[in-house]
């Protein structure tokens, strides 16, 4: 089984912060697969369904990003899905406003979701899709920056984007991150290989 998750903060105060890019982008791939996450189980909300085929199980943790790890390996340890299994939808700092990335493992780079689930996961070995919202001015800023709501200009490009990120999170589940990596190198619509 694939095991989706989306990164966020739960809260309708965070419901369209840029720190809830994951959160967003589950919930483009929910609705273009007909799937409803309605359930709740380990401190997520989750549902299942069919990507392409193959079974998969979407979680949306609700533990605040920082603890998201506990929650992620709770549900991977009772539906028994290994962490290559696993793909991570979240905000990236590092890339600009409109640029989607697909890595296979890797780091953190700071993030402190990646850093949870990496603590309770063991390891690095998930796909991550990478939801880039650029760095603001000052790095002192960098936490209030996240928690804000998306611009109105960037609000504009926001579901152009997230279904953008939900395709590439269909071709993972349904070709692998490595033929997802290929297919959508150098695709001027936001998509570009790591």
């Amino acid at each position: 089984m694939n095991f989706v998750v989306g990164l966020g903060n739960p809260g309708i105060q965070y419901q369209l912060s840029r720190h809830n890019a994951g959160f967003l982008v589950l919930d483009q791939l929910a609705l273009q697969h007909d799937i409803s996450i309605q359930q709740t189980l380990f401190d997520a909300h989750i549902g299942r369904g069919k990507i392409a085929g193959s079974p998969v199980l979407l979680a949306k943790p609700q533990t605040f990003m920082n603890l998201s790890g506990a929650a992620v390996r709770k549900l991977a340890d009772y539906f028994r899905i290994d962490v290559a299994a696993i793909t991570v939808l979240h905000d990236d700092l590092d890339l600009p406003f409109g640029t989607i990335r697909l890595k296979a493992g890797g780091g953190h780079a700071g993030h402190k979701g990646l850093i949870s689930l990496i603590q309770h996961l063991g390891g690095t070995e998930f796909a991550r899709v990478r939801f880039g919202i650029g760095r603001p001015f000052r790095k002192t800023m960098v936490e209030g920056y996240v928690l804000e709501r998306f611009s109105e200009d960037e609000l504009k490009s926001l579901s152009l984007l997230t279904r953008a990120a939900a395709d590439a999170v269909t071709d993972i589940v349904s070709c692998g991150i490595q033929a997802a990596m290929d297919k959508h190198h150098g695709k001027k619509t936001f998509i570009e290989e790591d």
